[in-house]
This record gives structure tokens, sequence and C-alpha cells, in this order.
């Protein structure tokens, strides 16, 4: 059960941020933008978008242009973690698992996995005919080769599961065994990051390997600008018969979200990955554009840097998440295609426990008293560090510097380019900053690990929170095999979550793609990227 509504208990000066969120979304949205109870866009499924009833041939052929935000900088699937990135990679390799649109776990490289009743025998059975692109066969030896190196880097999606052997049982059966169990691990085999290459990298250099990247996916990188845009072709080897029915995907880099807006509704690319939420309705009801959308595995939140001396105070933190109205926030910026976020997991994802959560809800007066109780009573100057380009976070940035300011936190604005936006949250150098979080993998470690952990990969998503009881539910959680316990276990971390904010969860978005209406059987995941083999471009 949720702490009392804020509609309950609301403080004169609501009224004042009511006006701000007018005045942000008629400056910002466009007279189209109303929001949409029923919303009425395309919802992704494993047949795609605009499925045609009919049976004719799929059209094939023609060059698919996406716009996205940031370029494509490195393929190496051990070491990278970010979407700009994650979403060329598993074009190129595939795991022995996926994903499918709705977040269930399906056999794909591997045509059949069993697990062991004490968690601790994984058994996959290659597909047959299985090639990689340079025409190569994929055999089990170039999964073990992978498997290992991804355990020998680490990197920031590191197996963690305590792997004891990985084996040959003959020509087509691998065989992983755990030294205990880990229930996320099936999940996390899906992740792009576990995705099978050559052995011994087709006999080339590490450097040279991932220059020009041999994969069993769907697309080969033919041209590939770091700094600017990517050109694939498909894969003539594919194991889907057919697929992909493209012969060019092209990665077009559009740093700024109205210049792809305006390059959609005018035909220069034929989708745009980031689809700013108050633009949806009007591509939506556009004459020759569309709105693919499907649930996600995305958080939008506000994160602190607790070796910050102001965000070290858990009452400054506690202060700044009662004086926020994230209902009324969500509702006057998403347009219908969010839910207000209460607990760290999406509610796609099992055990976010969304609606038993007591969370800080909106409580001007409680807000006040509990920076009183923090070492800066009177209030400080802080930054809020942004991505510049983002319509959208830039509006709830003032919405936060609003919410700050009516108990005496001074928030200054600062808003960079995506690239030094990331080096400076990397590097600790930031008080407070806008992001999302996102898990990779169906399962609630995928996020929880990456967020609570202060000794992995991202030292609690660049947080640094440290909370020794949530070290300890996190894992426990990894051990306990689904069903209550585990359910208990996620609970009693995410109610901690909410009462240390050391990040404020705000809502959960859908996954948006701007679509030309000429394209067919776009396939959004969601974790935000696309599946491609099966689209279509009509003529």
């Amino acid at each position: 059960m949720l702490e009392l509504n804020a509609s309950l208990r609301k403080p004169l000066w609501v009224g004042t941020l009511a006006v701000l969120l007018l005045v942000l979304v008629a400056g910002c949205s466009g007279s189209k933008n109303v929001p949409d109870q029923n919303n009425g866009a395309q919802q992704s499924t494993n047949q795609g978008a605009n499925q045609s009833a009919n049976t004719d041939k799929p059209a094939v052929g023609g060059t698919f242009v996406y716009g996205r935000p940031a370029s494509v900088t490195s393929f190496d699937l051990h070491n990278e973690i970010t979407s700009n990135n994650a979403f060329a990679i598993d074009k190129v390799f595939e795991s022995l698992v996926t994903f499918d649109s709705k977040g269930k776990i399906v056999d794909w490289l591997a045509k059949s996995h069993s697990i062991s009743d004490d968690g601790l025998t994984y058994t996959f059975v290659l597909r047959d005919g299985l090639k990689f692109s340079n025409g190569t066969d994929v055999t089990v030896e170039d999964a073990i080769f992978s498997l290992q190196r991804h355990l020998k880097v680490g990197g920031p999606l590191a197996i963690a599961a305590k792997v004891d052997t990985i084996k040959a049982k003959d020509s087509k059966t691998l065989v992983i065994k755990l030294k205990e169990p880990y229930t996320p691990f099936i999940s996390e085999l899906s992740n792009f990051s576990n995705g099978i290459l050559p052995n011994n990298f087709g006999g080339v250099s590490e450097k040279e390997f991932f220059k020009k990247p041999v994969g069993t996916g769907p697309f080969v990188v033919e041209k590939w600008d770091p700094a600017g845009d990517l050109t694939f072709t498909k894969n003539p080897y594919y194991w889907q018969e057919g697929k992909p029915y493209i012969d060019k995907l092209v990665y077009k880099l559009i740093e700024d979200d109205s210049q792809a807006i305006n390059q959609l509704k005018a035909g220069e690319v034929d989708a745009v990955e980031s689809l700013a939420l108050q633009n949806a309705n009007e591509i939506k009801q556009g004459a020759d554009t569309t709105v693919v959308t499907n649930g996600s595995w995305v958080t939008e939140q506000l994160f602190f840097n607790t070796l910050d001396k102001h965000f070290s105070d858990v009452h400054v933190r506690r202060a700044l998440a009662l004086a926020l109205d994230r209902e009324g926030l969500t509702k006057a910026l998403t347009f219908g295609y969010a839910q207000t976020a209460n607990s760290l997991l999406p509610t796609a994802i099992p055990y976010n426990s969304n609606d038993t959560i007591k969370a800080l809800n909106f409580d001007i007066n409680a807000a006040k008293e509990e920076l009183a109780k923090s070492a800066f009573p009177k209030g400080f100057t802080t930054k809020l560090l942004v991505a510049s380009g983002d319509s959208t976070r830039a509006q709830e940035a003032q919405i936060i510097q609003a919410a700050g300011k009516a108990i005496g936190i001074n928030i200054e604005i600062e808003s960079i380019e995506l690239a030094t936006f990331r080096e400076r949250f990397f590097a600790y150098d930031f008080a407070v900053m806008l992001n999302s979080g996102q898990a990779d993998s169906p399962d609630a470690n995928s996020i929880i690990a990456f967020q609570t952990d202060p000794k992995g990969f991202s030292k609690s998503y660049w947080t640094h929170y440290t909370n020794n009881e949530v070290t300890k539910l996190l894992y426990e959680g990894q051990k306990t095999l689904d069903g209550k316990d585990r359910a208990e276990i996620y609970s009693k971390l995410l109610q901690t979550l909410a009462d240390e904010v050391p990040y404020i969860p705000l809502y959960y978005p859908d996954i948006l793609k701007g679509v030309r209406s000429s394209v067919n059987n776009i396939v959004v995941l969601p974790n935000g990227s696309v599946r491609f083999e099966e689209v279509q471009i009509k003529k």
C-alpha cells in the first residue's frame, strides 16, 4: 500500500508547480500533443508492427535508415554497456538464448536448453547449419571460447555466476556447470554481451576483429565511422532462411531529437530510435508516420552522487524526494506513455513491488522537516547534470529545480552534450544527474545488481551508494529460486532503497519508436533495441 495520495494533501505552493508544468508542456509540445488515454500507437509483437493480413510474399530489398542520437564507438561485446553500442552489437552477435518482445526467454542459436533440478547444470544444443557471416560453421568450441573470453574480460555485464566448467558434450552440445546456484543465469545469457564469436577471433587479432566483426547476426558491418554513421549489409549466411528482408541497414547519427523528428516527417529516415514523449502523438497522427511502442525495462531516475557532501546525507535525499511531485511530473511530461514509479524495478520486470512499496510521496511540509534534520537545514546550492538535446529531460530538470527551490535547495541546471555527460558521471563528476536505469535481461537482478552493488562495475550506478543489508539481500536474491522467498527478499531490498533514496525513481516510460508508415514488421524489444530481420519497406 502506498503512502497517502498526494492529491489529498497538496500544499498551497502546488498551484505554482501546476502552472510551471503547463507552461513547459505548452512551450515544447505543440498543439497536437494532447494526452491520449488510449494512446492508439501500434504495439510491437513478435510479428512486428503494421503486419499485413494477406499472405503475399514479403517485400524484399531496399535500405532502411534509422536515426540514432549517438554513434557506435565499439563492437567489443564484453567491454560495452551503453545503448549506442549495445544495439549495434546485437545486430552482429547473437546468444544461445534471447528474449522476445514480451521479455520471455526463447531459444536462439541453441535449438533447446535444459537446467538441472539443482540449478547447477545448463545444457544447450546448437541448431543445425549455423554459420558465421564469413561462411564458416559455428561450433561448440566457438561458444566455449566466447563465454570463456567473457569470463576473463569481465566488463560491465560480467558473468556473475560462479562457473565451474564449460565443456562440449559432443559436437552440438554445450554443458555449463556452476559451483553454486545462480537464478539469473539463464536470463543473463540472453544479454548481447553473451553473443557467440569465432574461436580465437577467427585467427586475427582482437583489435582487427572488432574493427570488422564476424558473427551470426542478421547484419554485417560494411562501413563504420565511430564519430558518425554506420552501414550494415545483410548477412548472406543468416540462419533464419530468407532474412533479413532488407539489403542494408543504416544507423544515421542525429544528435538532436527535434532534427530527428523533422527528418522522419520528411522521409529522410525510415525510423528514429529516440522519440521524445511529447512528440509521440504528433508522429502518431501524421499522414506518413506512426508510433511503434512496447512496455519497457526502463526507469527514469534522478541520481545522487553519495560521495558529494550534500547528497551523502540521507535526510537531504529524502527531503528532495518528498518535495518532488513525481505523479504530476509524469502526467505533464509523458502524455499517457508512462507510469509513475514507486520502486526501482519497472513493472515489466518480476518482483517490482510497485504496488506495495511505501515510497516518499509528495509532501512539502514533510520535505522541509526532513531537510531540517540534515547537516544543511538552511539549504544549499548544487548542480543538476543533464544531457543536452533531450527536451523531456530539460523539462524534468526545470521541475526538479522548482521542487528544490520550494525547500531552500538552489539547483543550477548544467546541460552538456551526451558524450561529455557520460564521461562526467563515469568519473563521479556530478552532484545529481538525470538518467535512466535499464534492465538488460528479464530478471530483477539485472537492474538491482547494477544499481546496488558498491563493488560492481558501476559502483551502484555511479552513485557509490553502500548499504551492507542491501548488498546482503542482493546476493541472497541471486541464489534463491524463483518464488515467494525471492519475492520477499526483493520487497525488503526495494523498500530500503525507497527509504534511503540513493536515486529517485520518476516514471516507467514506454519504449517509443517513430516510424514511417511505409515500414512493416519492426519489432521493438523491452530493452529498447529493435529487431530488423523481418522489416519490410513498402514500395
